[in-house]
């Protein structure tokens, strides 16, 4: 098999392995292996096909690359996942806030509460909301 024959192999097989890592890194190298293949139509031989796959990976790496990430992962709006979902979020007291006890409604669940400020109580039907989250715990405060 000639040379760039292999260097077709070797692209496709970092395609697939992008497949699994998502980095675009095993891309870049695609593009270089893709490259060298090219190379070695045209005849520049192994040297030449060589830094022809290590001038385009490079290249690729260092400005395609950044340009791919930068548009591939942009959004509009981030989105909230975990805890961060409910931070901010206004909660109902049912059951009175203080360093000792304390129930919220949150969205239709009941969470245990206590006051983010140690100092304050807040009794039932008072509007919270939720400061932070220890473990199972929120911490609430007003506004």
């Amino acid at each position: 098999m000639e040379s760039w024959g292999w260097w077709l192999i070797a692209a496709g097989a970092l395609v697939v392995g992008e497949l699994f890592m998502g980095d675009f890194v095993l891309l870049m190298l695609a593009a270089g292996a893709a490259a060298a293949a090219l190379a070695g139509v045209l005849g520049l031989g192994v040297v030449g096909e060589l830094l022809v796959f290590a001038v385009v990976s490079g290249l690729a790496l260092f400005f395609v690359r950044p340009w791919i990430k930068n548009r591939f992962y942009r959004s509009s709006h981030q989105v909230k996942i975990g805890v961060s979902t409910i931070l901010g979020s206004e909660a109902v007291v049912m059951e009175r806030v203080d360093v000792e006890n304390g129930q919220v409604n949150l969205s239709g669940e009941l969470w245990r509460a206590r006051p983010h400020d140690a100092s304050r109580a807040y009794e039932p039907g008072d509007r919270v909301r939720v400061i932070e989250v220890d473990g199972a715990t929120l911490k609430v405060g007003k506004d």
